[in-house]
């Protein structure tokens, strides 16, 4: 039977980062924490952790700390049942921890899961990345469910279709008349010496867009990095240049600015995954209900 303790060492080590401030969070001594890790390692008859600059988990770390975080779910659960079931003002509150697109975070997931987080007593930790990135944080162990573009789900866990999420190219009406000749026609040489407004460096809507709608692979164009949703509106709307934006946004959008479409009636389409375990706890099981039920309201349903 694994030790309660150790397996409290192992995800302190994995989300403090290190042992230093996982021994100052569980009140331990370093050499105290060292020995349950070295502890836990011997009794499974492998390494969990690979000790460097910055301390990650191997493989079977990963597997390991996904089960302590189910674990921790269950055990809330419990406790919420045995105080009453849950309800009214003492209700235990229960902490999720998710990765999430940012912009599907601030559209849709955020307004669509408030009332309901809000009703079953459900914290969010939040770690935000790109749709093409977001499985590797449920790989880790880190969290435990995940929106991402990806459809394979990982051993242990679904993958649910949420729907497919536009994405437009927009830019200011001045960058879109630059970008387009007398006639009125689109100009690719002059879109590709406009800057674009890039969420981060894993953020491949652009290049998508220009290889589905112009046939270029690999393009070379000036970019803007802007990892903020309204830092990179507010680039959009200044005219820094021109970047992939999706429909949610156009169509709720209150921005004192106007945008425009750089080629009108183009798109591209995302679809978007919920992967979580298939075995939940209950509180779980409430957030991927939420999570569905929201991605329904706001995204195109898959035919």
């Amino acid at each position: 039977m694994l030790d309660a303790r150790q397996l409290d060492a192992l995800a302190a080590v994995l989300e403090y980062g290190g042992f230093g401030p996982a021994a100052q969070a569980l009140n331990l001594t370093l050499a105290a924490v060292s020995l349950r890790i070295k502890g836990l390692e011997s009794a499974l008859g492998q390494r969990l952790l690979v000790r460097g600059k910055t301390v990650r988990a191997t493989p079977a770390g990963q597997v390991l700390l996904a089960h302590i975080k189910q674990l921790r779910l269950m055990e809330s659960d419990l406790l919420a049942g045995l105080s009453g079931g849950g309800a009214g003002d003492k209700a235990l509150w229960q902490t999720l921890s998710v990765a999430v697109n940012a912009d599907s975070l601030t559209s849709w997931f955020l307004p669509g899961l408030a009332s309901s987080l809000m009703r079953h007593h459900l914290l969010l930790d939040v770690v935000i990345d790109d749709q093409d990135h977001t499985h590797d944080a449920l790989k880790h162990g880190d969290v435990m469910g995940c929106v991402s573009a990806l459809a394979q789900p990982m051993r242990g866990c679904l993958a649910e279709s949420l729907g497919v999420m536009r994405y437009r190219c927009v830019a200011s009406p001045a960058v879109v008349k630059s970008c387009h000749t007398q006639s009125g026609a689109l100009s690719v040489h002059r879109l590709l010496a406009t800057p674009a407004v890039i969420f981060n460096r894993k953020d491949a809507l652009q290049d998508a867009f220009l290889a589905q709608h112009f046939n270029l692979s690999s393009p070379h164009y000036p970019r803007h990095f802007v990892p903020a949703v309204d830092a990179f509106e507010s680039a959009l709307e200044h005219g820094l240049g021109w970047g992939m934006v999706p429909d949610v946004y156009l169509t709720d959008r209150a921005g004192p600015l106007p945008l425009a479409q750089i080629l009108p009636g183009s798109a591209v389409d995302v679809s978007l995954y919920w992967h979580h375990w298939e075995r939940e706890p209950a509180s779980a099981q409430r957030l991927t209900l939420a999570v569905k039920q929201a991605a329904s309201r706001a995204l195109i349903a898959v035919i």
